[in-house]
This record gives C-alpha cells, structure tokens and sequence, in this order.
C-alpha cells in the first residue's frame, strides 16, 4: 500500500486550536468483518491490533474523571472487541452519550448475539454505514451480499424502536461516495435516503451524516494506484471554505488509538501523527493535563473537512 503522509505533510491548511474538550473517539482496534474500499482505517479480518484490558480500563478512568460528555467507540468493527460492552456498560452509568459506530452487518457475526438488544437497552446511539441506498453501490464498496445484510440490521433496528418517533433510540447512518467526488447536498440526499429505504424496505432512521472521503490509507493508495492522488487533493483545497473551520471534530474531540496513544483527529491516527508529548501525547496524561488551547496539528487532508459542505464525524458542517 502507497504511503500518503509524504504527500499531504507539507500543507498551508490555517493553524488550529483546541477549545474544551467534549468527546473521547477511542479506537478499540482495526480488526473488521469487512474491507471497504472507503476505509480510512485500513480494517479487515486480518488485522490484529485491539486494545487491551489495562488501557480500556483507562477510558474508564478519564471518562469519570475528566467529565467528559460523549464517548465514541470506533474501530474497524468495535463490537468485536471483547471490552466493548463493558465500556458501554460503565459510560452510561456514569450519564455519558455513548456513540457506537457500527457496519450493521456485525450484528450477524458469531459471538454478536443480542447485540442489537444490548445497544437498546443501555440507549446507545448508532451511527451505521450505508454508503448508499441501492444494492449494487453498496456491495461494490463493502463487499457482496453486505446491503441485504445491512437492511435486515436495519430493520432488526427498527423493531427495537431505533429511529422511531419518540423512541429516543437514534439510528443515523453514513454516506460515503464511491469515488474522488464530494459529497452531494446532506440534506437533499437525506430526504432520498428516507424515501427510498422507507418506500422499498420499510426501513426508518433519524439523520444522515455524508463524509467525505480522505486522501488516506486504503483510498489514498487506490488514488494514488490509478493517479488521482494531486488531483483529489486539489479538489478540496479549491472547494475549502472558511466558514467550516469553526465546527470541525478536531476542535472538541481526541481520538484514542487502539495502544492510548493520543491524535488530534481518527485521521491523524492513521497518519502517525501523534500529538507532541509536551501536549498530552497518551490517554493518561488526560488526567493531569488540560489540553484546551493547545494546538492541533494539520496536513493537506485536512481539506478533506472544509472543503464544500464541510465533512467530520458528524456529517457535513454547515447548510
């Protein structure tokens, strides 16, 4: 696989700070029962780095005592980390949003029984991949027979009340292009997305998030395999829009990788760039170091969320 961080280092993208922070993203591990084309984390069944049972613990603790507002478990497919429940199970006990990442089709991989279940029940807000409506994109990005699998995990959902009027129980579910495009409209493609899955599966779900996809990894070595690196990068640089620097993730949230090593954002985890040790570089130095007002560091790919509408972990930026 191409390296993209000699590509995207040397960048003019405006300096950033940090404000308080609000969100732990912990990556419990890059292992996934799918491969994505999409996917910035490189995840697959082969990979075989998963947190361990010290440093989750160690969620725990900064969870507790940093006061922190949300958790967001990511992986590869976070579920298959055998923490994962327990983490669940401390965060919302302590009143903490919990946000579960999820590929829906994890709910049918063995050991995953009663999955759906347990995310109801401790009021779990899902945030699932569905890079399209239609049967042919969906499997051409993830894998065949993954968009069958997903509307069967969707309506499994649906049943538990997720994305049901007055349930409480949000089902928001994620966009990605199929290629070195932007994403379109949020909020025109969200209508499509309800009318199409509502209409052909009876499928319900409360917001759409469309992200953008980033010169990074698995799809910045496809674009640099077929030589649409410079020009993607380009795209997004000619699309940036200032307005967008105030609500990007990286202001309010951390992200933990898979050994609590700490990155300013999920995609400088997979760049290496780890933030510098006079910052808070690991998960226990949350516990005696304020890292508000710190800087955050950048590289090209941060165009990737300011570029157009605007794209993080929560969907697009502005209207």
């Amino acid at each position: 696989m191409h390296a993209t961080l000699p590509l995207l280092k040397s960048t003019d993208f405006p300096a950033l700070r940090r404000r308080a922070l609000k969100t732990l993203q912990v990556n419990l591990g890059y292992r996934c029962n799918q491969t994505c084309v999409h996917c910035h984390v490189n995840a697959g069944p082969t990979r075989r780095e998963m947190m361990d049972e010290a440093t989750s613990e160690l969620v725990i603790q900064v969870l507790r005592e940093c006061k922190i507002g949300s958790l967001d478990l990511t992986g590869g497919a976070p579920e298959l980390h055998s923490a994962f429940r327990r983490l669940v199970e401390a965060a919302t006990q302590l009143g903490i949003k919990v946000m579960d990442r999820c590929n829906l089709t994890i709910l049918f991989e063995p050991g995953q029984d009663g999955l759906a279940e347990f995310l109801a029940t401790r009021r779990v807000d899902v945030i699932a991949s569905l890079p399209c409506y239609s049967s042919k994109n969906v499997d051409q990005q993830r894998g065949d027979g993954v968009f069958d699998k997903s509307i069967a995990a969707l309506r499994e959902l649906n049943a538990l009340g997720y994305g049901q009027s007055g349930s409480g129980l949000t089902l928001d579910l994620v966009y990605n292009p199929l290629g070195p495009s932007l994403p379109p409209s949020q909020a025109t493609l969200e209508l499509a997305y309800k009318r199409e899955l509502f209409t052909n599966f009876g499928v319900t779900f409360n917001r759409l998030y469309t992200l953008a996809n980033m010169p990074i990894q698995r799809f910045g070595s496809t674009l640099i395999s077929t030589g649409q690196f410079a020009d993607y990068v380009r795209m997004l640089k000619e699309n940036f829009a200032a307005a967008n620097l105030e609500h990007v993730m990286c202001r309010d949230l951390v992200s933990v990788d898979w050994r609590g090593d700490l990155y300013d954002c999920d995609f400088n985890q997979q760049l290496g760039l780890r933030r510098a040790e006079q910052h808070g570089a690991h998960l226990r130095d949350l516990l005696n170091t304020n890292i508000e007002g710190d800087p955050i560091i950048v590289a090209n790919h941060c165009y990737g969320c300011t570029a157009g509408q605007g794209s993080s972990c929560g969907g697009a930026l502005t209207s």
